[in-house]
């Protein structure tokens, strides 16, 4: 018998499914990014319930996320494989020439005016899009022991690292443009992302580990020279956000290195320290800036819910088999303050009521998508097969309300109380306020009543 998460999970993914063609007689209707969660998730479904329905449903969305997005669009004069391959050859390699975003609009023509507001609704090729591609085919690669997928991803990794980064002048260091034309021929938006370098860094990592655990005389790209580039310019970057989506990517980011430093790929011991670090900070100020109190309408659920994928990874991190330095140890047991965060971000957006706004139903495959991630996050945070980690359990990712240490704090630090220091204390007591109290001064001013609530 599902528990009512995996359920609530299963329903939103084939709706999902249905809603855009992946099953069904419509069209296809493809997004890079929300099918990147997408695949994970029918691959988080089918580990659940034993299903292998799901995890057909994620072989069948990555080849139609290659025939769609790696093709050019029905409205462009160029067609086939956006790679310039031939048809065969583009089927063997769908990666090679990267993939579209799979926005509305065609990308800006070359001549014509930037105009921003318009381009965020233009196709093109974003360098985060394709690291959580490289990701999703990757988790595929581990979940059914095909090498296919994993070169796929190290032939995209190749073509992205190539495409999107550039040197300035002679007297500059590396940088990476943010958007780039469907052929990767010219830059669309010059600016850097914050976290894409970062991003390349522990993707290339990840992939390099896979090929060599699991499919070492695989072909493809070594990635040798593309990890040593992103490692310098990751490093060399900053890293706190106030985006709650990017809060929660360097969380998931850090519990990747956490299982890739397990399994002996990662060696570099204070990119988990400094991964967590930028998320503390990060996740301080937003806490201050109060959204999470906002009505629906001024909020946007697939933001927060990246946000609280990112805090279920916390609980992992500190609860599962992971022997932690004192640094490390001491971020993760700040950090655990915001755990009920995710629970509260889970609970307002799984209300169907907050799911009426225009906000929600704007960004509405995206949101449910991801929604269905925190329900059922380990098809997307755990690496399967790598390191030692705990099993993911509903029960542990939930909030611990409680007086008593939490479980595994005395292990990891020492003892609890005497270690809390008052700005944690402060922000359990601001999430316990969000996930509780917000909820009952909405009820008591709309004068709704509260009988009915468990």
């Amino acid at each position: 018998m599902r528990d009512p998460e995996t359920a609530e999970a299963a329903a939103l993914m084939m709706d999902f499914a249905r809603r855009t063609g992946l099953v069904g007689d419509l069209p296809p209707r493809r997004y890079l990014w929300t099918d990147a969660f997408a695949v994970c998730n029918f691959l988080g479904l089918a580990r659940a319930t034993g299903e292998e329905r799901y995890r057909q449903l994620a072989l069948a969305l990555v080849e139609q996320v290659h025939q769609v997005l790696g093709r050019h669009r029905d409205d462009d004069p160029r067609q086939g494989w956006i790679s310039g391959l031939g048809e065969k050859e583009g089927g063997e390699h769908p990666t090679r020439g990267g993939l579209r975003i799979g926005k509305g609009l065609p990308e800006r023509e070359p001549g014509a005016t930037f105009r921003e507001r318009q381009e965020w609704d233009r196709d093109g090729q974003y360098f985060h899009y394709l690291t959580r591609w490289m990701h999703a085919l990757d988790q595929v690669s581990r979940d059914t022991g095909d090498a296919r997928y994993n070169v796929w991803a190290r032939e995209l990794d190749a073509t992205a690292y190539s495409a999107f980064s550039y040197l300035p002048d002679a007297h500059q260091p590396p940088r990476m443009y943010w958007k780039l034309s469907i052929d990767l021929s010219r830059p669309l938006v010059l600016s850097m992302g914050q976290h894409d370098a970062l991003d390349g860094y522990i993707t290339t990592l990840q992939l390099r580990a896979t090929r060599s655990a699991s499919f070492p005389a695989s072909a493809g790209p070594d990635l040798a020279g593309e990890v040593e580039a992103y490692r310098d310019m990751a490093l060399a970057g900053q890293w706190v956000s106030p985006d709650p989506l990017g809060i929660g990517g360097l969380l998931a980011d850090a519990y990747r290195v956490a299982q890739l430093t397990a399994l002996g790929a990662v060696k570099d011991g204070a990119l988990l320290e400094r991964l967590l670090q930028a998320a503390l900070n990060g996740l301080q100020s937003y806490v201050r800036r109060g959204e999470l109190e906002e009505a629906a309408d001024y909020r946007l659920a697939f933001r927060e819910l990246g946000l609280a994928i990112g805090l279920a990874a916390v609980r992992q991190l500190a609860e599962g088999e992971y022997e932690h330095e004192k640094p490390v140890a001491d971020r993760l047991e700040s950090l655990r303050a915001f755990v009920p965060l995710g629970e509260a971000i889970e609970a307002f957006w799984r209300e169907p009521g907050n799911r009426q706004s225009a906000a929600w139903s704007g960004h509405r495959d995206i949101s449910e998508v991801m929604l269905a991630t925190r329900l059922v996050p380990e098809g997307f945070l755990a690496l399967r097969g790598f390191g030692r980690r705990a099993a993911f359990h509903k029960a542990d990712i939930g909030p611990r309300l409680k007086s008593s240490p939490p479980a595994g704090t005395a292990r990891m630090s020492g003892a609890w109380l005497p270690r809390q220091c008052a700005k944690n204390l402060f922000y359990a007591w601001r999430a316990f306020r969000i996930l509780f109290c917000s909820d009952i001064t909405r009820r008591v001013a709309s004068n709704t009543d509260m009988s009915g609530r468990g």
